[in-house]
Parts: C-alpha cells; sequence; structure tokens
C-alpha cells in the first residue's frame, strides 16, 4: 500500500464485501457463542427472522416507503432552495455578507431541538417530518455549496471577462460548470445526514416509518427488528449513496471525485 494510490474496480469491491463479511462473522459468534445474550443484541439468523415478520406480517414495506419519501422531500426542498443561494453567496461577496453570518448561526442548531415548536406548529403530520429534514439540511447545503462557488479559478473568471462575459454569464459559464461536481457531492453528503434526523423525527410523534417501528421494537424488546430497521437504514443509503456517485461520474466523467 502506497499513499493515495488508488486501487482498482475489483479491489475495492473485494475490500469492501470482506469487511462486511468479518463484520457479520464477529456478530454470530458474540451471538451464537452466548457471549451477548439475546435480550441485547440478536443473532444475524434472528434479525433475519424478524425482519421477514416485518415485512410479510406487520407491513414494513410501507414503513421504509413513507420514510423513503420523507427524506427525500425534505432533501429536494432544501437542495432547490439552498443551491442556488449557496451559488449566489460563492458567487456574490455581497450576498455572501448578508446571509453567511446567520446561514453560519443556524447551521450549529440541531435540527432535533425544533421537533417540539414543530409539531406545535404543524402537528405530527408529514409538514412536520418534512421541516426537520429541511432544517437540517438546508444551512449546511447553503454554506458547503457557498465554499465550493467561492473557490473558483479566477483565472477563469478574468479570462471570460476578457471574451466579453458579463456577471451573469460568469455565474452561468464559469462558476456553475467549475461548481457542480463538487456540489453534487456536498449533496451526496447531505443526504445521508438527512437520514439521521428523519430517524429522530420518526422516534416522536410518529405513526409510521422506520424510526416509529424501532421505537415500537424497543417497547417490546425486540432487538432482531431493531437491528432489521438500522440495517435496513444502512442498505437504503448505501444504495443511493453508489446511485449518487454513479450520476456524478455520468454528468461529469472529467472531475476526480
Amino acid at each position: 500500500m502506497k499513499p493515495l494510490v488508488p486501487v482498482s474496480a475489483g479491489a475495492r469491491v473485494v475490500l469492501g464485501a470482506g469487511f462486511f463479511v468479518m463484520f457479520v462473522a464477529l456478530w454470530a459468534v458474540a451471538t451464537y457463542s452466548g457471549w451477548v445474550p439475546p435480550l441485547f443484541l440478536a443473532s444475524p439468523g434472528k434479525t433475519l427472522l424478524a425482519g421477514w415478520s416485518l415485512l410479510t406480517e406487520f407491513g414494513f414495506a410501507g414503513d421504509i416507503a413513507i420514510t423513503v419519501f420523507r427524506v427525500v422531500g425534505g432533501f429536494l426542498i432544501a437542495a432547490a432552495i439552498g443551491v442556488p443561494l449557496g451559488l449566489l453567496m460563492g458567487a456574490f461577496k455581497p450576498v455572501e455578507a448578508f446571509f453567511e453570518p446567520f446561514v453560519s448561526f443556524a447551521r450549529y442548531l440541531p435540527a432535533s431541538a425544533f421537533i417540539p415548536l414543530l409539531i406545535l406548529w404543524a402537528g405530527v403530520g408529514e409538514a412536520q417530518k418534512l421541516s426537520v429534514i429541511f432544517i437540517g439540511s438546508f444551512f449546511q447545503i447553503v454554506i458547503m455549496v457557498a465554499v465550493i462557488a467561492g473557490a473558483t479559478r479566477m483565472d477563469l473568471v478574468e479570462a471570460a471577462y476578457t471574451l466579453g462575459a458579463r456577471s451573469g454569464g460568469i455565474v452561468r459559464r464559469v462558476i456553475i460548470p467549475s461548481s457542480a461536481p463538487q456540489v453534487m457531492e456536498t449533496l451526496r453528503l447531505v443526504l445521508g445526514w438527512a437520514w439521521t434526523y428523519v430517524i429522530v423525527a420518526e422516534l416522536i410523534g410518529a405513526t409510521s416509518g422506520i424510526g416509529h417501528m424501532i421505537m415500537d421494537s424497543q417497547r417490546l424488546l425486540d432487538t432482531g427488528q431493531m437491528i432489521f430497521g438500522i440495517v435496513v437504514i444502512g442498505l437504503i443509503g448505501l444504495v443511493t449513496d453508489f446511485l449518487f456517485k454513479a450520476l456524478n461520474r455520468r454528468l461529469f466523467p472529467w472531475a476526480v471525485l
């Protein structure tokens, strides 16, 4: 191994799968040997059986669908507003000076702290869940996109001015194309954070969703169902992560992400 030297695609798959195999093996040893009591950690087999029961008897597929809807909905709303604002802040310093202090202040506020207020304002329906995800994602997107746009190479901007471009053309033809690959990578990262926010929102005042199922399972001391719910979240996140990376490679083949 050498620092920063990439590995082949095949080796990456083997190494990544190898860690999962090792993790499950250690989990199996810890549970099947009796070292960890089933009350605290269900075995892999019991977790799979609990998941099958959830899917076939308790309509867990519906919980998965509603959670995915909440994550995607809140995230898309945050991205639709946050990306343009971040680009404006990065491109125009007066806009940055106006918004940046408040955005920097707001991004440190935990989204979970707003849940009691959002329940009071919006009830326990979908608006409350979407609002939690929006608050948790929006300010992070804005500040990260602003930093990316503000780091656009000045030689490209000066070359565009030399060729007769105006401010609007600089944004459209230089800043946006230059920033787009890293903006997409930022969205990929923030989407992962959005999953954290939705599960927290579903733990309080929810009647459906993966988080709601996990809370119900906790009351029943069913660690198999709880672990299965957590694993499902991880699998969905892994799939969306790969899809984002594939989309980035297709849209921006010249960029090294």
